[in-house]
Protein backbone atom coordinates (compact mmCIF):
# COMPACT_ATOMS: atom_id res chain seq x y z
CA UNK A 1 0.00 0.00 0.00
CA UNK A 2 1.40 3.35 -1.05
CA UNK A 3 2.04 5.85 1.73
CA UNK A 4 2.27 9.63 1.69
CA UNK A 5 5.66 10.62 3.09
CA UNK A 6 6.74 14.14 4.07
CA UNK A 7 10.52 14.46 4.08
CA UNK A 8 11.93 17.56 5.82
CA UNK A 9 15.47 18.77 5.22
CA UNK A 10 16.60 21.10 8.02
CA UNK A 11 20.05 21.95 6.66
CA UNK A 12 20.73 25.51 5.61
CA UNK A 13 23.60 24.42 3.37
CA UNK A 14 23.23 23.57 -0.31
CA UNK A 15 24.48 20.06 -1.08
CA UNK A 16 24.40 19.16 2.60
CA UNK A 17 25.31 15.73 3.87
CA UNK A 18 22.04 15.33 5.77
CA UNK A 19 20.22 16.40 2.61
CA UNK A 20 21.98 13.67 0.65
CA UNK A 21 20.89 11.13 3.27
CA UNK A 22 17.34 12.38 2.80
CA UNK A 23 17.62 12.06 -0.97
CA UNK A 24 18.74 8.43 -0.54
CA UNK A 25 15.78 7.73 1.76
CA UNK A 26 13.43 9.36 -0.76
CA UNK A 27 14.89 7.32 -3.64
CA UNK A 28 14.25 4.13 -1.68
CA UNK A 29 10.72 5.16 -0.71
CA UNK A 30 9.83 6.14 -4.28
CA UNK A 31 11.28 2.89 -5.60
CA UNK A 32 8.94 1.10 -3.17
CA UNK A 33 5.99 2.97 -4.68
CA UNK A 34 5.43 5.66 -2.06
CA UNK A 35 4.53 9.30 -2.73
CA UNK A 36 7.12 11.67 -1.23
CA UNK A 37 7.01 15.42 -0.75
CA UNK A 38 10.38 16.92 0.11
CA UNK A 39 10.38 20.17 2.07
CA UNK A 40 13.52 22.19 2.65
CA UNK A 41 13.58 24.63 5.56
CA UNK A 42 16.38 26.48 3.80
CA UNK A 43 15.19 30.00 3.00
CA UNK A 44 11.95 29.66 4.96
CA UNK A 45 10.72 32.24 7.43
CA UNK A 46 10.51 30.22 10.66
CA UNK A 47 9.99 32.28 13.79
CA UNK A 48 10.22 31.09 17.35
CA UNK A 49 7.18 29.98 19.34
CA UNK A 50 6.03 32.85 21.55
CA UNK A 51 4.53 30.59 24.19
CA UNK A 52 1.21 32.44 23.99
CA UNK A 53 -0.75 29.14 23.78
CA UNK A 54 -3.37 30.68 21.49
CA UNK A 55 -3.02 27.44 19.51
CA UNK A 56 -4.46 25.53 22.46
CA UNK A 57 -7.75 27.37 21.89
CA UNK A 58 -7.76 27.86 18.12
CA UNK A 59 -5.74 24.95 16.74
CA UNK A 60 -3.71 27.46 14.70
CA UNK A 61 -0.60 29.48 15.39
CA UNK A 62 -0.96 33.26 15.52
CA UNK A 63 2.48 33.76 13.93
CA UNK A 64 2.25 34.32 10.18
CA UNK A 65 5.30 32.67 8.66
CA UNK A 66 6.12 29.45 6.80
CA UNK A 67 5.89 27.09 9.79
CA UNK A 68 2.12 26.51 9.77
CA UNK A 69 2.10 25.31 6.15
CA UNK A 70 4.90 22.83 6.91
CA UNK A 71 3.17 21.61 10.08
CA UNK A 72 -0.07 21.15 8.13
CA UNK A 73 1.73 18.96 5.58
CA UNK A 74 3.43 16.94 8.32
CA UNK A 75 0.13 16.34 10.10
CA UNK A 76 -1.43 14.93 6.91
CA UNK A 77 1.44 12.54 6.15
CA UNK A 78 1.42 8.80 6.76
CA UNK A 79 5.16 8.88 7.46
CA UNK A 80 7.51 11.74 8.40
CA UNK A 81 11.27 11.80 7.95
CA UNK A 82 13.50 14.56 9.29
CA UNK A 83 17.08 15.11 8.12
CA UNK A 84 19.32 17.40 10.13
CA UNK A 85 22.96 18.24 10.55
CA UNK A 86 24.21 17.77 14.09
CA UNK A 87 25.48 20.95 15.75
CA UNK A 88 26.89 20.71 19.26
CA UNK A 89 25.59 17.16 19.67
CA UNK A 90 21.95 17.92 18.77
CA UNK A 91 19.62 18.69 15.87
CA UNK A 92 19.98 22.08 14.22
CA UNK A 93 17.98 25.01 15.57
CA UNK A 94 15.77 25.25 12.50
CA UNK A 95 14.38 21.77 13.06
CA UNK A 96 13.90 22.36 16.78
CA UNK A 97 12.06 25.61 15.97
CA UNK A 98 9.78 23.74 13.57
CA UNK A 99 9.04 21.08 16.20
CA UNK A 100 8.22 23.79 18.74
CA UNK A 101 5.91 25.43 16.23
CA UNK A 102 3.97 22.18 15.74
CA UNK A 103 2.20 22.91 19.01
CA UNK A 104 -1.17 23.41 17.25
CA UNK A 105 -0.96 19.80 16.03
CA UNK A 106 -0.39 18.65 19.60
CA UNK A 107 -3.35 20.59 20.97
CA UNK A 108 -5.69 19.63 18.15
CA UNK A 109 -4.56 15.99 18.33
CA UNK A 110 -5.01 15.74 14.57
CA UNK A 111 -2.10 14.03 12.91
CA UNK A 112 -2.09 11.01 10.65
CA UNK A 113 1.52 9.80 10.81
CA UNK A 114 2.61 6.94 13.02
CA UNK A 115 6.20 6.39 11.91
CA UNK A 116 8.89 9.06 12.14
CA UNK A 117 12.46 8.63 10.92
CA UNK A 118 15.54 10.70 11.77
CA UNK A 119 18.57 11.07 9.48
CA UNK A 120 21.61 12.87 10.86
CA UNK A 121 25.07 13.85 9.66
CA UNK A 122 27.98 15.22 11.67
CA UNK A 123 31.67 15.96 11.48
CA UNK A 124 32.27 13.79 14.54
CA UNK A 125 32.24 10.03 14.03
CA UNK A 126 31.16 8.95 17.52
CA UNK A 127 27.68 7.36 17.65
CA UNK A 128 27.02 9.36 20.85
CA UNK A 129 26.81 12.48 18.66
CA UNK A 130 23.38 11.63 17.29
CA UNK A 131 21.80 10.34 20.52
CA UNK A 132 20.85 13.81 21.77
CA UNK A 133 19.05 14.60 18.52
CA UNK A 134 17.11 11.35 18.88
CA UNK A 135 16.31 12.29 22.49
CA UNK A 136 15.10 15.73 21.44
CA UNK A 137 12.89 14.17 18.78
CA UNK A 138 11.79 11.62 21.38
CA UNK A 139 10.55 14.45 23.59
CA UNK A 140 8.41 15.71 20.73
CA UNK A 141 7.12 12.20 20.03
CA UNK A 142 6.26 11.68 23.71
CA UNK A 143 3.61 14.37 23.22
CA UNK A 144 2.20 12.56 20.17
CA UNK A 145 1.17 9.18 21.60
CA UNK A 146 0.13 7.64 18.26
CA UNK A 147 3.59 8.23 16.76
CA UNK A 148 6.93 6.52 17.27
CA UNK A 149 10.55 6.82 16.23
CA UNK A 150 10.69 4.08 13.60
CA UNK A 151 14.36 4.36 12.71
CA UNK A 152 17.51 6.47 12.57
CA UNK A 153 20.51 6.71 10.28
CA UNK A 154 23.72 8.49 11.28
CA UNK A 155 26.57 9.51 8.98
CA UNK A 156 29.57 10.46 11.08
CA UNK A 157 32.86 11.92 9.92
CA UNK A 158 31.29 14.09 7.21
CA UNK A 159 31.98 17.81 7.41
CA UNK A 160 32.37 19.38 3.98
CA UNK A 161 29.34 19.39 1.65
CA UNK A 162 29.28 16.13 -0.30
CA UNK A 163 31.60 14.31 2.11
CA UNK A 164 28.86 11.72 2.65
CA UNK A 165 29.35 10.35 -0.89
CA UNK A 166 30.39 6.72 -0.54
CA UNK A 167 29.46 6.61 3.16
CA UNK A 168 27.64 3.40 4.18
CA UNK A 169 24.88 5.55 5.74
CA UNK A 170 23.64 6.44 2.23
CA UNK A 171 22.83 2.81 1.45
CA UNK A 172 21.32 2.40 4.91
CA UNK A 173 19.06 5.44 4.33
CA UNK A 174 17.96 4.07 0.97
CA UNK A 175 17.15 0.65 2.49
CA UNK A 176 15.19 2.37 5.24
CA UNK A 177 13.18 4.30 2.65
CA UNK A 178 12.48 1.09 0.75
CA UNK A 179 11.22 -0.60 3.92
CA UNK A 180 8.66 2.07 4.88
Amino acid sequence: MSKKIVAVSASMRAGSNSGKLLDAFIAGAEAAGHEVEKISLRGMDLRYCQGCLACSRTGRCVIRDDAQAVVDKISQADVVVFATPIYYYDMCGQLKTLLDRSNPMYYAGHYRFRDVYLLTAAAWRDEEVTKRAAMTLGGWLACLPKARLAGTVFAGGVEEPGAVEGHPALAEARRMGESV
